[in-house]
């Protein structure tokens, strides 16, 4: 007579192998390394199979907070919704409030889930500082609105900034302005096709509202509110394109015409920067 074995209600984890007698390559694969590492783990003293729960529980906090729930941290760290519900709820219809301990590999797995636009869902909502000011940076070194909307995919400019106005901002948003910001923080919007005459509309429009260009920025910080950006030594606008003209021209070879194209302005502006700034003056 043979005995029946019961089916396994899934093969993600150990009960399949050590409670159902699974016998999938895999699952005995999985079965045996956890063997081997525990073992390893007893003779050095260090096993520890269950952890205190609390930071685990304050971290799936933090991320439900920056916009990621918690179903969707299981499924990126791939462990049980019940497991998780327990461990922020409990299990009430039993009466017991939320677990105290808790699996160190499901530990690991969760606390290894960072806040990052990447794990979000398109439509979530999130702190619109960061989105702002990447918008604010491009404009200041000379990328006008509506090229940064066209190269958002965007027809009309100003839905951009209806994107941005508000406090918070879609997810999707968020990732598609920082994309775009990776690819443009650092390329000339003239070298692009910008014309001179918008490109230096757009600086003087971020100048007159206070935006500031990328290089004021930590990468690490821009998407916090309370950080603030760095703009160096307070200089006036026309030591700035005089000392800028007189590198481009000594280290490139520009002339007076191709430095003025190059930083937006006609040249008579950078003939007046060149003359009111001598170069003895500003060094």
């Amino acid at each position: 007579m043979t005995t029946a074995f019961r089916q396994p209600p899934h093969h993600r984890n150990l009960t399949c192998v050590k409670e159902y007698r699974c016998r999938r390559p895999e699952c005995l694969a999985r079965s045996a390394e956890y063997d081997r590492t525990r073992n390893r783990l007893v003779a050095y003293g260090r096993w520890q199979p269950f952890t205190d729960a609390e930071p685990v529980r304050q971290h799936i906090r933090m991320l439900s907070s920056f916009g990621i729930g918690w179903q969707r941290v299981t499924r990126l760290a791939g462990v049980s919704n019940g497991g998780v519900s327990r461990i922020l709820y409990g299990a009430p219809h039993e009466g017991r409030g939320p677990t105290k301990r808790v699996r160190t590999t499901t530990a690991d797995k969760i606390l290894a889930v960072k806040p990052s636009f990447d794990y979000l869902a398109p439509s979530a909502r999130v702190d619109g500082t960061g989105t702002r000011r990447r918008l604010q940076a491009l404009v200041a070194i000379g990328w006008p609105q509506l090229r940064l909307g066209r190269e958002m995919g965007i027809t009309h400019h100003r839905i951009i900034w209806e994107h941005v106005r508000q406090d918070v901002v879609s997810a999707d948003t968020a990732r598609r302005v920082k994309a775009l910001y990776e690819r443009l923080w650092n390329a000339d919007p003239i070298d692009h096709g910008v014309s001179p005459r918008f490109a230096a509309e757009a600086k003087q429009r971020a100048a007159d509202n206070g935006w500031v260009p990328p290089a004021a920025w930590d990468d690490d910080y821009i998407d916090s509110p309370a950080a603030v950006p760095d703009i160096g030594e307070q200089i006036d606008r026309y030591t700035a394109i005089a000392e800028d003209a007189r590198w481009l021209m000594r280290e490139h070879n520009y002339t007076a015409g191709q430095a003025a194209h190059r930083l937006g302005i006609t040249r008579d502006h950078l003939h007046r920067a060149l003359s009111q700034r001598p170069e003895e003056a500003a060094a």
